[in-house]
């Protein structure tokens, strides 16, 4: 009688941890420059670099080794079905005024907005 009074105390354990490790709460995470299409749609060949960032807000990430190079980057993933969504702008400037767009083929898409907790 012992033993299986230990057998279902450890079965009950075991499937209360089951359970358990299915309600863990995922957070979103949301990383980089957050760009609308409304704002990538103003940037335009010849701006300057004041212009740019009044626009845009600072790059992402700022190489010394490419001065005239901005990256901005945006990377959102989900917490409940861990998918990544990820967008990269790429400008290039000579003489302080911008002379090349990289960004993704066709419209560029708002990214997903974060969702905002406890307000």
């Amino acid at each position: 009688m012992n033993l299986r009074k230990c057998l279902v105390i450890a079965s009950l354990a075991l499937g209360g941890s089951l359970l358990a490790t299915g309600c863990v709460y995922r957070i979103n995470i949301s990383q980089g420059n957050f760009l609308e299409a409304k704002m990538v749609d103003q940037v335009t060949l010849g701006m300057t670099r004041s212009q740019v960032r009044y626009l845009l807000g600072t790059p992402m990430v700022a190489d010394t080794f490419h001065p005239d190079r901005w990256d901005y980057l945006y990377y959102f993933k989900s917490g409940k079905t861990q998918k990544v969504d990820r967008q990269l702008m790429i400008l290039f400037f000579a003489e302080d005024k911008l002379i090349r767009i990289e960004k993704p083929t066709g419209a560029f898409r708002d990214p997903k907005i974060p969702a905002v907790s406890g307000a």
